[in-house]
């Protein structure tokens, strides 16, 4: 250990701390720009200059590593001196632009202009002038003017995103920071340069000229939008949310957020967004009191229930619902003997679900994870399901992690990796089944030797056709390589649902069983049938089987007026109270940040209340924490953490097929952020081209830019087809969109020909 005295208090460091690490552990404030303790140093905005005893002039509390016995003073004449001549410096070009400046009011640069400029400049020439540039959708760089050079920006696309998408060109005043020419920054976590900048120059497009800082409140949430649970501020304003940014939590998503979880509040005031309860009557819809829309429910079910039994009701629930939402849904359904109910939308082969000795999760910990000494992915489009997630392992894979991916999709990861295969998703099983056999192969090897280990499977494991096998395949291959075995879940609360038991009861069907023999009644809860399923078309086609379909929905659509004959506005997590159970088996609470737009309700209040009117026992809850602990119950969340299956099963062997691949779209994958305008114009919400090998491409008579029509479960979809020769045989890439999302979910059999 060194020791370092820094204005007169004294502490013991590691060999390799900066002066600025050690100054931020005594908890003294050394002003700075360019440094950000994830970023590597750059020490180029040279405001962190300090007095260090013995040195001859002032150095960059930064970049300046600690010595055993120095002496620093951060507040000497020398060091004021010092960062007041930078100060001066930096502006010297700054546009007087404050007022209307976004950044105003947290800016960093504005804080310490305070605290170490000068009333006046002695600067009398014109001011530089720098031109603006287009960024894409999220970012915006209309303001350049302001930029100081930190390179923050550069170095958070190169080190974290992991592909330099902007860099800054010329020396001296001719500096400027850019995107490659004719080029946006397409990185899914873009939308974090903007909480990076020190200035006004990069901001976010979509909040651009809408609301002061100092007008906004400040509430803390949850992510809604995947798995890992980021932690999130939300600032609202009127009742509305204006912005999202970080909420720092260094065990789940350290400072950052991905795109996804920063801009889909557009989604949240979509023009389609429910208001109020409505009931279709003589095939028009009319707006009603929730009275009269929760005694509809009660006679409609007890109708069908008397008419053809409780089995005719089914529920189908969307895994990001929250455990209180859920929790009381599988209540009632209990209360009125509903068997049939599942949250697995997506998912083709259930049966896993009876020989689980606890529920599917990580297995470990985020930051176990990242720690692992090797780590096999299969099956995982992992920055679309994971962006930030993702993020972290790429950092352990530079520091040294063998890091292995095996998938349909040769994905563009941007990190170092031991290897990289794409195998077809029927032999994935035997794939994992060679790896317990083949010691001598790297990535058994890497597995096997590593002190720590995990096996992580993805959303094409979790809906592959045979998933039984391939998890058992992976247990396998975990136990013999002492490895951790976990999976990726699909929506913000899998996990939570799996805790929950959201599975069909003793004579219950799954959700395939419910496609296969439709029910008389089906409750919706947050689901848009045509994208939330695994099964597109074939989920329309069994409500419209239908007789009564009660879709409890924060969003109208096309498909949900067809098919329903009530519609019930519920509230988006923004405007409720719950929890969700986080990829890690962590539980996260919050309260709504805003009230319910229009007449919306929160769904655990609605099944409360539901439970009232069938007057059911056990619904008197007055608050969402109440319905939380009766849910969890005293069972404890540990207990029920245990990945371990019983099944015993091998993959069915199978003729080569054509199966579809490529997952969910990273901005298609729940409803609120299919409707959040600004992500929907990304390159990544493009309607995508399907890809396929060549070799699959020439047997079909197709070559590269042909129109093919791709067909599934009597639906056919026109497309461009394109020549990808790192997909495996008998593939077709192809993500889930709403342009395609008829097809159905991920690997199922499609027919491809040339178009019509």
């Amino acid at each position: 250990m060194l020791q370092i005295e820094i204005d007169g208090k004294q502490i013991a460091v590691k060999q390799g701390v900066t002066v600025m690490e050690a100054a931020h552990q005594l908890g003294t404030y050394i002003p700075h720009f360019c440094y950000h303790k994830k970023l590597s140093i750059a020490a180029n905005c040279r405001m962190c200059l300090v007095e260090v005893e013995k040195a001859p002039k002032p150095l960059p509390a930064c970049a300046t590593p600690v010595t055993d016995g120095m002496v620093v003073h951060t507040h000497s004449p020398k060091a004021k001196q010092a960062q007041q001549g930078v100060m001066e410096f930096l502006l010297i070009n700054h546009p007087l632009d404050c007022p209307i400046c976004d950044q105003g009011g947290e800016c960093q640069l504005q804080d310490l202009a305070v605290g170490y400029g000068k009333s006046s400049s002695r600067y009398k020439e014109a001011k530089r002038s720098v031109v603006g540039k287009d960024m894409g959708p999220l970012v915006s760089a209309a303001e350049m003017s302001r930029c100081i050079h930190c390179t923050r920006c550069v170095r958070f696309t190169e080190e974290v995103a992991g592909v330099q998408e902007i860099g800054m060109a010329n020396r001296g005043e001719f500096s400027e920071i850019m995107p490659f020419i004719g080029k946006a920054v397409e990185t899914e976590l873009s939308g974090n340069v903007i909480d990076l900048c020190p200035v006004g120059a990069l901001t976010s497009k979509p909040f651009r000229y809408d609301a002061r800082s100092w007008e906004m409140s400040r509430r803390k949430t949850v992510s809604a939008h995947d798995a890992l649970g980021s932690n999130l501020i939300v600032q609202t304003k009127d009742h509305t949310v204006r912005r999202v940014l970080p909420l720092e939590n260094e065990a789940i998503n350290e400072c950052w957020i991905s795109d996804r979880d920063r801009f889909a509040y557009e989604g949240l005031y979509h023009e389609s967004r429910l208001k109020t309860p409505k009931i279709k009557h003589g095939g028009e819809w009319h707006e009603v009191d929730w009275q009269t829309a929760l005694e509809y429910v009660r006679k409609t079910l007890d109708c069908i229930a008397r008419e053809d039994g409780k089995d005719a009701i089914g529920i189908w629930a969307n895994p990001m619902n929250t455990v209180e939402e859920l929790y009381l849904a599988k209540k009632l359904a209990a209360g009125l003997g509903i068997n049939s109910l599942d949250s697995r939308l997506r998912q083709q082969d259930n049966r896993l679900a009876g020989s689980l000795k606890g529920v599917q999760w990580l297995g470990q910990s985020i930051e176990q994870l990242a720690a692992c000494d090797a780590v096999l992915v299969v099956g995982a489009n992992l920055r679309k399901e994971q962006p930030l997630l993702t993020a972290r392992l790429r950092r352990s894979a530079k520091n040294g992690m063998a890091l292995s991916v095996v998938g349909a999709v040769k994905e563009e990861l941007h990190m170092p990796l031991l290897a990289q295969e794409t195998v077809h998703p029927d032999q994935w099983a035997s794939y994992l089944e060679s790896l317990c056999a083949n010691a001598d192969n790297a990535v058994a090897g890497s597995l096997k030797n590593a002190q720590t280990a995990a096996v992580v499977l993805g959303a094409d494991v979790q809906n592959h056709p045979d998933y039984a096998a391939v998890y058992a395949a992976a247990q396998r291959l975990a136990a013999a390589a002492n490895a951790t075995l976990g999976i990726l879940p699909q929506a913000a609360n899998s996990v939570g649902a799996d805790v929950l038991g959201f599975v069909p009861q003793e004579g219950g069907a799954d959700f395939p069983a419910m496609l296969a023999e439709p029910k008389k009644a089906i409750l919706l809860l947050n689901v848009e049938p045509e994208i939330d399923t695994a099964a597109g078309a074939r989920a329309v086609h069994a409500l419209q089987q239908a007789q009564s379909v009660m879709a409890f929905t924060a969003f109208e659509s096309d498909t949900l007026r067809e098919v329903c004959d009530i519609l019930l506005p519920v509230a988006p997590f923004t405007e409720t109270a719950g929890s969700f159970i986080n990829m890690e088996g962590k539980v996260q609470s919050f309260h709504g940040v805003v009230k319910g737009y229009g007449d919306s309700r929160p769904l655990w209040k609605i099944l409360r209340v539901l439970g009232n009117v069938f007057e059911l026992q056990g619904f008197d809850f007055d608050s969402s924490e109440q319905v939380l602990a009766e849910a969890l119950g005293a069972q404890t969340l540990a207990e029920r953490l245990d990945n371990h299956s019983t099944w015993r099963g091998t993959a069915a062997f199978r003729a080569p097929r054509l199966l579809r691949t490529g997952g969910v779209g990273i901005y298609h994958s729940d409803p609120i952020v299919r409707r959040a305008a600004s992500l929907q114009r990304t390159s990544h919400a493009a309607a995508p081209d399907a890809r396929a090998h060549r070799d699959t491409l020439a047997a079909l008579g197709l070559a590269d830019g042909d129109r093919a029509s791709v067909r599934h479960g009597g639906e056919t979809v026109c497309l461009t087809v394109r020549t990808d020769n790192t997909l495996p045989a008998h593939t077709l890439y192809l993500p889930v969109h709403t342009a395609n999302a008829a097809l159905g979910g991920m690997l199922d059999v499609l027919t491809l020909g040339k178009a019509e």
